[in-house]
């Protein structure tokens, strides 16, 4: 799920932190401006993976493309990691569990709702378009069809992320309980643990233990969430000891691009995992400490803001575009670029229409009545999702 909180994420850096970084736990926390920026980089991997599935290039420039985004697919192993950051980085003491629910569901569902909404008019107005039955429906609609395998690509198929994402939510309150009750090498064996899950899955998952794949199986994301969650206990605790932006870069493409080595699907999750979960941290204390990051630029972290939005509209602007185009066109060079260009522009363009006038009026709506009674909480991130 891409939907890390806006707010407590695009203001300029700050130099303190939280514990042993000179904040008291009932102060705001410092703004993370270059996870917004990353979040972007993590929606495009998965705009480029779906371009490259959508065939619009062919010869060269699709093997360039596909070299390029083939691994886009670990563009929402990223967000999963990001997610458990950010909502452990913006947790608060006493916050409730009720009051975290509906942030969240205000966070999330208003846009997934308006996405499905889209994606049921045109399964019954664009041709080839499958049609969901009502169950496949209904279990969108409440984010559940992800635990079903056979119905985890029904309506919007990024939206397979969000039915992770929630399965997230429910279980942080309990997980955020615990975390605070962990000293740091508590949570560095939570990290431990977490990591040897994916790598038990993964092997599970190439070896068909299941009869199921795992990729899309929320309870087998969680461990990645956790992960997050771990690493900004450590931020907060003052007790982070990760490379710093430039190296935990450097481990995250050279991962991406091991991806096509491994076996496809979940295991993929075992190449980008270390990076990413290196890559976060790193970028927060690069913005606790004002040190440089090229992802805390204004207009990258603009372009983070509507990350969400654009992860669940550009596959439905791909979807449409097959009506014109046909499925898998190759063109060459030079016309894949420019349709390229032009789906990207309006997808876009939808993206900022869905988050100015759906995201925050929605959120600001459902927010309002708690807002007035008490003062504004910060706001957290999430899921994206290719997915």
């Amino acid at each position: 799920m891409i939907t890390a909180t806006n707010r407590a994420l695009r203001t300029p850096p700050a130099r303190a932190g939280a514990q042993g970084t000179g904040l008291s736990p009932s102060a705001a926390m410092p703004s993370l401006p270059s996870l917004t920026g990353l979040r972007w980089m993590a929606a495009l991997l998965v705009f480029g993976l779906h371009v490259n599935n959508f065939g619009y290039f062919g010869g060269t420039g699709g093997r360039f493309v596909k070299w390029g985004f083939g691994a886009g697919a670990t563009g929402v192993s990223f967000f999963f990691v990001l997610s458990g950051f950010v909502l452990t980085w913006s947790a608060r003491p006493g916050d409730r569990a009720l009051a975290f629910y509906r942030r969240r569901i205000a966070r999330v569902y208003p846009v997934h709702l308006v996405t499905l909404l889209l994606a049921l008019i045109m399964a019954y107005t664009l041709a080839h378009q499958p049609r969901p039955t009502p169950k496949q429906a209904l279990a969108n609609v409440l984010l559940l069809h992800s635990w079903w395998r056979p119905w985890w690509q029904t309506l919007n198929p990024v939206s397979w992320s969000l039915t992770c994402e929630a399965f997230f939510y429910a279980a942080f309150p309990l997980l955020i309980l615990v975390l605070r009750r962990l000293g740091p090498r508590g949570a560095v064996a939570l990290g431990g643990l977490s990591m040897a899950a994916v790598l038990v899955l993964a092997r599970a998952d190439a070896h068909h233990w299941w009869k199921y794949a795992l990729y899309s199986f929320p309870g087998a994301r969680l461990p990645e969430f956790v992960l997050g969650a771990v690493t900004a206990r450590l931020v907060l605790l003052g007790r982070w000891r990760g490379p710093g932006l430039e190296a935990s870069l450097a481990l995250a493409l050279i991962g991406y691009f091991l991806v096509p080595q491994v076996t496809p699907g979940y295991t993929a999750t075992v190449c980008t995992l270390i990076g990413f979960t290196l890559l976060i941290p790193a970028a927060a204390v690069a913005d606790l400490h004002g040190l440089p990051s090229l992802w805390r630029g204004r207009k990258l972290v603009r372009l983070g803001e509507l990350s969400f939005a654009f992860y669940m509209i550009h596959l439905l602007v791909l979807r449409t575009g097959t009506q014109l185009l046909g499925k898998k066109p190759h063109f060459g060079v030079l016309g894949g670029l420019a349709v390229t260009a032009i789906v990207f522009a309006v997808s876009l363009a939808l993206s900022w229409l869905l988050y100015e006038a759906v995201e925050c009026p929605a959120r600001r709506l459902l927010l309002r009545r708690r807002s007035s009674r008490r003062a504004p909480e910060p706001a957290s991130a999430p899921a994206a999702a290719p997915d």
